[in-house]
């Protein structure tokens, strides 16, 4: 099989998903690393023409769309199926990463976890506490939803791991760090869900750059 390459900005939940499925699947892979701004030239670009992180490059074959990542790694890579047999709990899985892509990265991720960790930490930036309190309501709601339907269970769509449990990882990972993620997961079952998730070897082997690692 051809090698994997991946392109991307360190630290990009996004891109730590696909890292992450490449680990679980134990395939071999090459990443290249996209210096912030990079990704807006001109050579990033005509690989990805909407200049967002990931990309992967399998032999003659590029893709974007985390998404669309994923689903090809699970289905040309030998290992377990990261997607479920049963019609429902794929449906779940992929409505869970709709809620992602959706509500939780651009209502949670962009306005808290930048005001609070990457804005801080990586670009100098003090917090505009006006826009983290602005997505309180959003945050409490995705919160919510995401606790319900994990419920009692060991992973998001059921009691294996899925894809859902790659992509919103390194999402809500980087929201437990904030003083609103451990307000609204402390003690509920997405906060055991995260601890089982952080003792994986995939989540070991994907670890962001120090400076983010339980940065506030």
């Amino acid at each position: 099989m051809s090698e994997f390459v991946v392109h991307g900005i360190p630290g990009s939940p996004f891109l730590r998903a696909v890292l992450m499925a490449l680990e679980e699947k134990q395939t071999p892979y090459r990443f290249t690393p996209v210096a912030p701004g990079e990704h807006r030239g001109e050579a990033y670009r005509r690989m990805h023409p909407f200049s967002r992180i990931p990309v992967i490059q399998h032999g003659d074959f590029t893709l974007y769309e985390t998404q669309a990542i994923l689903r090809y790694i699970d289905a040309v890579c030998d290992g377990p199926s990261l997607q479920p047999a049963d019609p429902k709990a794929a449906a779940r899985m992929n409505q869970l990463m709709g809620i992602n892509d959706w509500y939780f990265f651009p209502q949670v991720g962009v306005p808290v976890v930048f005001q609070r960790l990457i804005g801080p930490v990586l670009l100098g930036q003090k917090a505009d506490e006006a826009v983290v309190a602005a997505a309180q309501p959003n945050a409490a709601n995705c919160a919510r939803v995401l606790n319900d339907i994990l419920g009692d269970q060991a992973y998001l769509a059921g009691e294996a791991l899925s894809l859902a449990d790659l992509e919103l990882f390194p999402q809500l990972d980087y929201f437990g760090q904030t003083p609103e993620g451990r307000a609204l997961m402390g003690g509920t079952p997405l906060a055991a869900w995260l601890k089982r998730m952080a003792g994986r070897t995939s989540a070991q082997a994907t670890l962001p750059p120090e400076p983010l690692r339980h940065a506030v």
